[in-house]
């Protein structure tokens, strides 16, 4: 089992799963989820021979919960990964391992603080460089502006999405991972107007071997504790977020990357709009080594934990 330690990052202090001994892997989470989402990677890293630390991003589970929308751009989370490093390993560069949201935060903070970050590996979402214009102008120019239901604006109003979620947060959790998961029928699901609730539609979750009664507990537990605000928040920031990567605009991640996406996760193609997101990436960040995985949805180290340790592990030990 991992030690559970409050570290202090300098902003915030995180909670932090943490196992074994040699150099840092810090694991960070994506949405709706917790350090939990690398229970089956902490060990596997820890064996080999790495420090596996899997955090509560800010406004998370354990982690500190600042209250105002600005407290969660990509340049405090990043600075608060950055923070972490200095705390448990200082003066090495560390590794850097997201999925979801945790894709580009930890993204950006290798391609913002290559002083800092040695390497970096995404889950699910790849890295298309810094953004030409915020991701708000781009899904409202294809969703919104067409009456049109994107999950992404739908949470942009304060309040509304969170009261969906608290209600019943075990049941909140449950539908969205399966309506994105390799296990799901095929479907139209997210195909509903502007206006529609996030939950509206979504099937009905079946069960599936990666993700059990008592996972879902341990999720529902969490949320209830720490409510859906601070997650949400992260996804306010579009504007702020724009305007602190403009400066990188034209520039590259040189560290050594490992991207592992899937054949049934909506977000490894962006949407639709990527054919190959392994060639894309290479674009802006040369040095990527990359894994589309078959039939595997949007969870990606959950739906498939031993393909991925093998993937991540094997790249962990060929690191310069």
């Amino acid at each position: 089992m991992p030690d559970f330690r409050m570290v202090d990052t300098g902003e915030v202090k995180l909670r932090c799963a943490i196992q074994g001994s040699g150099p840092l892997v810090v694991m960070v989470h994506g949405f709706p989820e917790s350090w939990y989402s690398w229970r089956h990677q902490i060990g596997p890293v820890a064996a080999a021979g790495f420090t596996a630390c899997a955090i509560d991003v800010r406004g998370y589970g354990g982690s500190e919960k600042p209250p105002q929308v600005e407290d969660y751009t990509l340049e405090k989370i990043a600075a608060d990964l950055v923070g972490l490093g200095e705390a448990l390993a200082p003066g090495e560069q560390i590794v850097l391992v997201g999925h979801d949201w945790g894709a580009p935060i930890v993204w950006n903070t290798a391609f913002t603080r290559p002083d800092r970050i040695r390497a970096v590996a995404g889950l699910s979402v790849p890295f298309a460089g810094a953004p030409m214009r915020p991701f708000t102008e781009i899904f409202r120019e294809h969703f919104t502006s067409q009456g049109k239901f994107f999950y992404q604006e739908y949470f942009q109003q304060p309040g509304v999405a969170e009261a969906e979620a608290e209600a019943n947060p075990r049941d909140f959790v449950a539908r969205m991972m399966y309506s994105i998961s390799g296990d799901v029928p095929p479907g139209d699901y997210w195909s509903k107007p502007a206006g529609a609730t996030f939950l509206q539609g979504l099937p009905d979750p079946q069960p599936v071997p990666w993700l059990s009664g008592a996972d879902l507990d341990y999720y529902a537990s969490e949320f209830k504790v720490s409510g859906f605000r601070g997650p949400l928040n992260r996804y306010r920031n579009h504007e702020a977020d724009y305007a602190w990567l403009k400066a990188w605009q034209g520039k590259q991640i040189t560290q050594p990357c490992l991207f592992i996406g899937g054949t049934r996760d909506p977000a490894t193609t962006l949407f639709g709009a990527v054919e190959d997101p392994v060639g894309m990436m290479r674009m802006f960040a040369p040095n990527v080594e990359g894994h589309v995985l078959d039939g595997v949805g949007h969870w990606t180290q959950q739906e498939r934990p031993e393909q991925v340790n093998g993937l991540l592990i094997d790249w962990l030990r060929r690191l310069p």
